[in-house]
């Protein structure tokens, strides 16, 4: 009951803010009784929410359950789709890799439905056939680049907080990661992907993950315009007169020398050399944070994004989910979820502990091919 007259206030007050002339055209598809994803269709433009504030809108396998098939149904049928999350802290915070890590513990296959379910909706918005606007206020890591990064724009504030923190519990850079990281701007996506370092508001739009740049207070008008729009030169036009095109010059640029000539090292080895050799004090702090990394997931990672320079995005995201599997079934992800989730210690006890132990031959094996009925197939 509580839902339906919440439901009643918010279409009520969405009619006014788009004009008594459009009310008839608004109507409102609530995904399920969980609510973890709401579904509008307004003036024929599909509005989709996350709704999981409470988990920073992680995601889920029933939130992914829902909005893999209505993508598919949408591209064919709305003019154009808008994705946001709940609350002014996130827009999604990733994936929800605890559970996942829980259920395996448990020996269940949780984590392989959800990675092989997540990354068919990631190569879905990678090829979608309508315009795909996501608002990326708030925190966007993970999961939340996943479904933010292979659309057509991406409009970020003040408030974002981008990172891809994966090699700190024992995974990778995914979600269509090795395909995105590497085509950044000079060695920017390598840099980002092992460190896991955080970039915030318009760094966001100058490291090339955002396409626009609002303040968080506009972004309601924003999406009020946007909405009247019913096609692409219209959203481009709006973008251009509402979003801030003057910002401050990005945050790193004073140390992309450094960040171009370490990180093409073509081993994580010769990358730490090549940090040590510059001996700034950007080198040696970001010696300190790959030190924290899981060694095994860090060469994983470099492979992964050296191999997806000239990989398309399925490909990848077939190559990761091989990479996926694989790091179900091994130590340091369990190991890393404990030590920064679970038990929040900090202090994750990596096997193996050094980058020198981790060998050619166990890197190579998480890309092993997988029995074909396993594959990451594209096809809905």
């Amino acid at each position: 009951m509580k839902m339906l007259k919440k439901t009643i206030i918010l279409t009520s007050i969405f009619s006014k803010a788009i004009g008594k002339s459009h009310t008839n055209l608004l109507t409102r598809t609530m995904a399920t009784t969980q609510d973890d994803v709401i579904f509008e269709t307004v003036n024929n433009v599909g509005v989709i929410t996350l709704n999981r504030p409470k988990a920073l809108n992680s995601l889920n396998l029933s939130m992914v359950e829902k909005l893999l098939p209505t993508l598919n149904e949408w591209q064919g049928k709305k003019s154009f789709v808008i994705i946001k999350g709940v609350g002014e802290k996130s827009f999604c915070a990733g994936g929800d890799v605890r559970a996942i890590a829980e259920a395996g513990r448990r020996g269940e296959k949780l984590g392989h439905d959800f990675f092989k379910k997540e990354y068919t909706m990631n190569g879905l918005i990678g090829s979608y056939k309508i315009p795909y606007i996501a608002f990326i206020d708030g925190i966007v890591m993970g999961g939340g680049v996943g479904i933010s990064i292979h659309g057509h724009y991406r409009i970020c504030t003040e408030r974002t907080l981008y990172a891809m923190p994966e090699t700190a519990i024992g995974l990778f850079p995914d979600v269509g990661g090795s395909y995105v990281l590497p085509r950044m701007q000079g060695k920017l996506g390598y840099f980002l992907a092992l460190t896991g370092i955080r970039l915030k508001g318009s760094d966001v739009l100058k490291a090339g993950i955002g396409t626009h740049y609002v303040e968080s207070k506009d972004l309601k008008d924003l999406e009020t315009n946007l909405l009247k729009c019913r096609d692409r030169k219209c959203i481009d036009e709006t973008l251009n007169n509402m979003c801030i095109k003057n910002i401050k010059e990005f945050s790193l640029s004073p140390n992309m020398d450094t960040i171009n000539k370490c990180f093409a090292g073509n081993t994580m080895e010769d990358i730490i050399l090549l940090l040590e050799k510059d001996g700034s004090d950007f080198a040696k702090n970001t010696i300190k944070m790959l030190n924290k990394m899981s060694p095994t997931s860090m060469k994983v990672s470099l492979k992964l994004l050296q191999m997806g320079a000239s990989m398309n995005l399925h490909d990848c995201l077939r190559n990761e989910y091989r990479v996926a599997v694989a790091c179900l079934a091994n130590h340091d992800f369990f190991e890393g979820v404990r030590a920064l989730l679970i038990d929040k210690d900090k202090n994750p006890k990596w096997k193996p502990p050094t980058l020198r132990e981790v060998s050619n031959e166990l890197v190579d094996s998480f890309f092993a091919t997988l029995p074909e009925n396993e594959e990451l197939r594209h096809k809905l």
